[in-house]
This record gives structure tokens, sequence and C-alpha cells, in this order.
């Protein structure tokens, strides 16, 4: 059974609960916080033991050292204190503390032993060779000490000396204080862990509030943006990409909407024409003639049909990215010529000049079906919106590491408004008038699309009353090969 959203609880990816952002800010925070804690507790701890460890040497040291001072020999050649009594005799100790004194011959015999402590054993007798140079620690059933062998000279007579100093009462505190760091730790890490989740719901519900914002807006709302409101750099980041996100799927909306529009106008005109002549044509057709002029006309719209029918289709397929271009290598000049052969008559019936101002050859890589139906759509444009007896000329050239194919009529040229607009699917500067010439709306967008795919671009200098200038601008051969 799926559970519902922010429910613990196992959903496909993992626990819910682990992929929240702030349990793992809030499990980040407290297991750096667990860390920090324990490296420095340690280091407490430790540093303090040591300095325990140097004030026990330096202890041992000076019982040494008293204890080498108050030894005499005895008239029995034995060593033995003077006065007769310890050192430390009448000092108060603290609890746990303690000293232990052994005198010892270099063949291995206990000489003399005494101290504040009870008797102990503290091992073998010290090896005359390789006394040890530093203390060290000798654990025993009443707790460890710590013990220093040092050569004493009684008389011009050599004796080892072995002094041991109870450590139970300098130990109490490193255990002490392990303890209370331990206990301060974990209430600094239920505190930090507390604050952390505290800090991470805090910085993140300004996200919630956009994200359950972002969950309002639906297609029939794209209007509306995320609210910026200048409190956290990163959040009006974000925001700011997803409004520019908004912003762009709404001017999509509305270009889908506009060309669903103008697509279902386009398809609407033909089919009505064709009922309408199929009508009349039951109505009214009387004879054979009368039979085929309704066909011819019928014949004609399908045609229109048929090629809108194409180009959307074509559009659709280079928009989805399924149009594949056979780049080969061409000469723009000898393309110029081959639209004019084929435009020439249509030229003609409208007692206009159709030519070529071309002179070296113009190289590029690029398909040469594509490139020249381009041409010809703006040829073709120019021929139609052009008066009668006007020139239409189709010139090629380079200049800086490009090439380029331009269509010039001495038309009736386009408004600035219009110089962008031109090239969106179904737009027409005067729609009627397109229409009665048969145009479908989607030739100047084929055009810009197949430069683009080239990785060129569509130029435009038109001054209305002027006429019009299209420039197709690719790659020259050098630079794309």
């Amino acid at each position: 059974m799926t559970e519902r959203s922010g429910e613990a609880g196992l959903v496909p990816g993992g626990p819910v609960r682990f992929r929240s952002l702030g349990t793992r800010i809030a499990l980040w925070y407290g297991g750096l916080l667990a860390l920090c804690l324990v490296a420095y507790s340690a280091a407490v701890v430790v540093f303090f033991a040591h300095h325990v460890e140097a004030r026990l040497d330096h202890r041992v040291h000076e019982d040494v050292e008293l204890a080498a001072g108050a030894l005499a020999l005895s008239d029995s050649g034995r060593p033995a204190w003077r006065g007769g009594a310890l050192p430390w005799s009448g000092v108060d100790e603290e609890p746990g503390g303690g000293h232990w004194i052994e005198v010892w011959s270099l063949d291995g015999a206990l000489l003399l032993a005494d101290g504040t402590l009870e008797a102990i054993d503290l091992g073998e007798a010290p090896d005359p060779s390789h006394p040890p140079h530093r203390p060290y620690t000798h654990g025993l059933p009443t707790g460890p000490v710590r013990i220093l062998v040092e050569t004493v000279t009684l008389d011009g007579k050599p004796f080892l000396l072995r002094v041991a100093v109870s450590e139970v009462s300098s130990r109490a505190p490193v255990r002490a204080l392990s303890v209370e760091v331990l206990l301060l730790s974990l209430g600094v890490l239920a505190v930090g862990g507390l604050g952390g989740s505290w800090i991470a719901r805090t910085a993140l519900a300004p996200l919630s509030r956009l994200a359950r914002r972002a969950q309002r807006i639906t297609a029939e709302h794209l209007s509306e943006r995320l609210p910026i409101d200048g409190k956290s750099i990163e959040l009006d980041q974000m925001a700011a990409a997803f409004n520019d996100t908004l912003a762009r799927l709404e001017g999509s909306f509305g270009q889908l909407r506009s060309f669903t529009a103008d697509a279902s106008h386009e398809l609407r005109t033909p089919l009505t024409a064709l009922r309408s002549v199929g009508e009349v044509g039951l109505r009214g057709a009387k004879s054979t003639e009368d039979c085929r002029e309704v066909i011819g006309s019928m014949l004609e719209e399908v045609d229109r049909l048929a090629r809108l029918a194409d180009e959307l289709l074509t559009l659709a397929r280079a928009e989805a990215g399924e149009a594949r271009l056979h780049l080969e290598r061409l000469d723009l000049s000898v393309l110029a010529r081959e639209v004019v052969d084929h435009l020439c008559v249509l030229a003609e019936e409208r007692e206009q000049t159709l030519e070529t101002e071309t002179s070296a050859p113009v190289m590029t890589n690029g398909d040469r079906l594509a490139l020249r139906q381009a041409v010809v759509n703006l040829a073709d444009n120019a021929i139609k919106y052009s008066a009668e007896r006007t020139r239409v000329s189709i010139a090629t050239g380079s200049r800086g590491g490009e090439v380029f194919i331009e269509v010039r009529d001495e038309g009736p040229g386009l408004a600035g408004e219009d110089h962008e607009r031109v090239f969106e699917r179904f737009y027409r500067v005067d729609r009627s008038r397109s229409r009665e010439l048969g145009g479908t709306g989607l030739g100047l967008s084929l055009v810009k699309w197949t430069a683009e795919a080239h990785g060129g671009r569509v130029e435009l200098d038109s001054v209305e009353g002027r006429g019009s200038v299209f420039r197709l601008v690719l790659p020259s051969a050098e630079r794309s090969g």
C-alpha cells in the first residue's frame, strides 16, 4: 500500500525520513557536532592525563633526590636513614598517596625497604647494567605506582635506589574529569541535536512555502509567479529561475494556443472551400466542362492541404529532433542558378525579372535539398508579393568566415514591428492577400529552421515601401569542415 506524501514509511528511493532534506541537515549537524565533541573531549582528557603523569614524574624525581640525601651507611655498612626516620615522617599524605623506597646492592640484595605505603612487592631486583632511565608505571593490587630507578653513592660505595609513588590519588581526577566531560558532551550533543533540527526546519521553511506556492501554479494559471522577498539570496535565485521557467512556459503555451488556432483556421479554410465547391458542383454542374472546373478547383484546395500538411510535418520532425541533414560540400552560386531555373516561369507570368548575381564559387557544407527549398521559399515569396514588372535577384557572397545567399525584391517591404514576427508560423502581414496567393504561412518558419540547423541564421533588411532582402548566412566550408 502506498503511503501518503510526508508520512514516515518506505517509498521508492528509501524511507521518507532519510529523504527529507531537513532530517539530513539535522543528522549531518548532529554528526559533525558529535565528532567535534569527541575530538575535544579526548584531547582534554589526554592532555590532562599527560599533565598528571608529568606531575607524577616530577614527584618521583623529587623523592629520589630526597631519599638519596637522607641515606647514609651505618656502622655495619648497610644503608640507613639519617636520624633513624623516613624523610616523610610526620607529613600528612593525601588519600591514596604514599611513597616506597628500596635500596639494593649491585649484586641484587635488598638492603632497605621502607615507606609510608603498606609493604608492597615491586618485583625482581633492578638490573644494575640496564637500569631504566625514565619513570614507568607498575600495577599492584592496591593500585598503580610510578617507579624510578637511580644509582646512588654512599661513602664511595654504589647502590641502586628504587622509588615508587602511588598514582591512586593522581588518577582519580583523571577519571572524574572523563566522566564529567562525557556527561557534558552528551548534554551538549542533545541540545545541539535539538538546535540543529530547529535550525533545519527554520531554514527550510521558506523553501516549503515556495514549494506549496509552486504546486498551486497550473497550466491555466501560468501568469502567477513565486515571490522574491529579498531575505535569502539562494531562495531568491531559485525563485527567479523558476519564474523565468514559468515565463518561458507561458510563452510556449501562448504560442501553442496561437498555433493551434491558426492551424485550425488554415485547415478549415480549404476544407470549407472544398465543401462549397462540391455543393455548387452538385447543384449547378450540367456539363462535363462544369464538372472539370469543379474538380479542378477541388484539386487546388487538396494540393494546398497537402502542402500545409507536409510543411507542418517537417516542422514537427525538426522540433522533435527527428529531421536529419545529409551534409555535402556544395556551391551556393550553383544553388542560386538552380532556383532561378526552377522559378523563372512563375516570374515570367508576372512579367518580372528573376536573375542571379554570382561570381566566384561560394562553398559551404549543407543539405542540398533543405537549402534549395529554403531559397525557393524566399524567392517564391519575393515573386508573389512584388508588383508586376519588377526585379527579383538572388546573390551569393562571403564575409568573415561566413557565406550567404540572399534574395532581393522591390516589393512593399516590411514595417519594423514585423521583422521578428514574420518568421513565426502562420504570421502574415496581409492575411487575405497571402491566402489569395496560396501561401501556407509556414515558409519563413522553415527557412529559419533550415538556417539554424546548419549553424547559421536568417537576416532581414527591409524598409516599408522600398523592398526587402532576406539573407541566409551559413558557415563557410573551410570553417564548418
